[in-house]
């Protein structure tokens, strides 16, 4: 294991971006726009990196898709996974087109001398290609074999392919397993890292919309995390992908492997609270939603002297509330009290000075 007891797999690079090692768990999404409309999918990919993902999957389904990959490729800094199904010809297309990752799912990619004109594609132009097993699309010959896609079959599935690779003498590999539900998924990926030395992206696939996609994703997906295992994450949520991106930051947080941003720590308040701490809670998020840093900066937005001194002096910057006012910390010192309507702003300019001294 990594620091933080974090499981050290082989380091990959999608483009600019490391995945694995040592290097941060990235977030990525992917577009539901139509393949073949070059702006909507173009708008979408830009309104995706702006919200801060680092890794966008287009589905590629036939050549007219191909060449709206390309175009999206020249206009955008951000790295590209090309989605294949079904036609291998598309991988070959793909990553002559510009593609940073070739995702193939071996249930239906075809035949081994398929396997190998896609892998010397991406040899080539070294991209590395991501083995995406769901549960819902195993081999028949593994379906038969389990009875059903158990875990068991989901890693057996993967675990083909990546034999496939190796014996083409191919490394550059990331692995997926994913299932509708949060159990196997996890069960799945424990297997896997024991297995595998590749690195692992995480995600629960078809969770839903909503609260019910997030839920399911952050029991998935930060169980994992907690764990130690899981490289990239990707949150699968019907409707905008936009939302996916957010989620996933927040997942990271709760599982205790963000790497940048604020993490904001906040009470539910309970009779003792003598101030709008709901009110001063949102103010501040709003006020530092676009900041971005280099660190974890936390955050503590504390109602009353029982936790909240404690909490305050832990973050980097935090309030206890008293009545009408709140006590203002600072990397663990107390710098006075401020009156309630001028908290959120205090807080504010707090976390800009450390921000500022770390950039100085």
């Amino acid at each position: 294991m990594t620091e933080a007891n974090r499981r050290n797999a082989r380091t990959i690079y999608a483009g600019t971006l490391p995945i694995g090692g040592d290097a941060p768990i990235s977030v990525q999404s992917m577009t539901n726009t139509p393949p073949h409309d070059l702006a909507a999918c173009l708008a979408q990919v830009k309104a995706l990196a702006s919200a801060g993902c680092q890794l966008v999957r287009m589905t590629v389904p036939d050549r007219e898709a191909v060449r709206v990959f390309a175009k999206v490729r020249e206009e955008v800094e951000v790295p590209l996974c090309a989605d294949i199904h079904f036609d291998y010809k598309m991988a070959i297309e793909a990553a002559a087109a510009g593609a940073d990752k070739i995702r193939i799912n071996p249930g239906n990619i075809g035949g081994n001398d398929r396997v190998k004109a896609v892998v010397e594609a991406c040899r080539k132009r070294n991209i590395p290609i991501r083995i995406g097993v769901n549960g819902g699309s195993l081999e028949k010959e593994v379906l038969a074999q389990y009875g059903r896609a158990t875990p068991e079959a989901m890693v057996e599935s993967a675990a083909r392919h990546v034999a496939l690779l190796e014996a083409l003498d191919f490394y550059d590999i990331c692995i997926s397993l994913k299932a509708s539900d949060p159990a196997r998924t996890i069960a799945a990926n424990r297997m896997a890292a024991e297995r595998f030395p590749y690195p692992l992206h995480l995600g629960v696939t078809e969770a839903g919309r909503g609260q019910s996609a997030r839920l399911k994703s952050a029991v998935g997906i930060g169980a994992l995390l907690a764990m130690g295992i899981g490289d990239t994450i990707r949150v699968s949520m019907t409707g905008d992908p936009v939302q996916e991106v957010a989620a996933g930051f927040e997942i990271l947080k709760a599982a205790g492997r963000q790497t940048r941003g604020v993490n904001f720590v906040s009470c539910p308040t309970c009779g003792r609270c003598g101030v709008d701490l709901e009110n001063i809670a949102r103010s501040v998020e709003e006020k530092l939603s676009g900041v971005e840093t280099d660190r974890v900066i936390t955050v503590a937005i504390m109602g009353c002297a029982v936790n909240g001194p404690g909490e305050a002096s832990s973050a980097d910057v935090g309030i206890a509330a008293g009545k009408g006012e709140v006590l203002l910390f600072k990397q663990g010192k107390v710098l006075g009290k401020v009156p309630e309507e001028k908290a959120a702003d205090a807080l504010y300019s707090e976390v800009m000075a450390i921000l500022r001294g770390d950039r100085e």
